[in-house]
């Protein structure tokens, strides 16, 4: 049964706790930086159920760097030759990198299985794959995290409606997420394969209630941050050098150089 959390979240209490845990992911990233640490958080779920937005407040302060969105497009004829975890484990971290996967490997247990984009061999095999997969990465030391967003059917199509009506984000919508319409079912049911078969100790799932958006940034940012056994690293001390004295330079002239026009002067 879907959690109801009643009203939703007064927008100031969400932005001062979104500040805080976000001033914690910088010292997550830090400590990451310092140790070698490599983390992988996979972020899953239906169409709009509001990865996106929460990948976009994590990575909102941290170093572009350190942490790295990936979110491939479809495979090339060549990436359809090769091992179906070829394409994947090209992005994965090195020491000190934090990789936020907008979409992942699971494709194969979603939408290429619903829409019949992999054969039925190939999508077994990959149930039966990939929980070796990702106990090789986390015996190797990867810290792997793993989020499926769920959204009901009835705020996902409110979303996709607001989208439809928005010219900045329409293009969030694609003929692909207007299908997920019309095989909600049948995503219900690879999701659930998915589960039993990827839902391992060493790589569990963890499921945030996505209804309000709010509450699931929060909640998914605290819950990563209380799963990685970060700590506060002292900062380089760093201070602001005295600055020269003048030596003669003198700057060209204005009219030797192309300035953009100032829009504002008309607003």
């Amino acid at each position: 049964m879907r959690a109801d959390h009643g009203a939703a979240l007064p927008r100031k209490t969400y932005e001062s706790e979104l500040l805080r845990l976000q001033t914690e992911l910088v010292r997550l990233q830090e400590w990451v930086r310092v140790t070698g640490a490599r983390l992988v958080v996979v972020f899953e779920g239906r169409d709009a159920a509001g990865k996106g937005g929460t990948i976009k407040r994590v990575t909102e302060h941290l170093n572009p760097r350190i942490a790295r969105i990936v979110a491939l497009p479809a495979p090339t004829e060549r990436q359809r030759t090769q091992w179906y975890f070829q394409r994947y484990v090209e992005q994965l971290p090195a020491a000190g990198e934090i990789v936020l996967f907008d979409r992942s490997w699971y494709n194969r247990a979603g939408v290429e299985h619903v829409m019949g984009f992999c054969t039925k061999e190939e999508h077994q095999r990959f149930l039966r794959q990939c929980p070796i997969f990702e106990r090789m990465l986390v015996e190797d030391g990867v810290l792997l995290r793993k989020y499926w967003f769920s959204v009901s059917d009835a705020v996902q199509q409110e979303r996709f409606r607001r989208r439809l009506d928005d010219p900045l984000r329409r293009w969030k919508l694609s003929p692909m997420d207007l299908e997920s319409i019309t095989h909600w079912e049948a995503y219900s049911r690879a999701k659930d394969e998915m589960m039993v078969h990827t839902d391992i100790s060493e790589a569990p799932w963890y499921v945030v209630e996505s209804d309000d958006k709010r509450r699931a940034r929060l909640n998914m940012i605290a819950h990563l941050l209380g799963t990685v056994p970060y700590h506060e690293v002292s900062p380089t001390v760093l201070r602001l050098p005295e600055r020269p004295p003048p030596t003669g330079y003198e700057r060209p002239p204005r009219d030797l150089q192309t300035y953009v026009p100032d829009h504002t002067a008309g607003l």
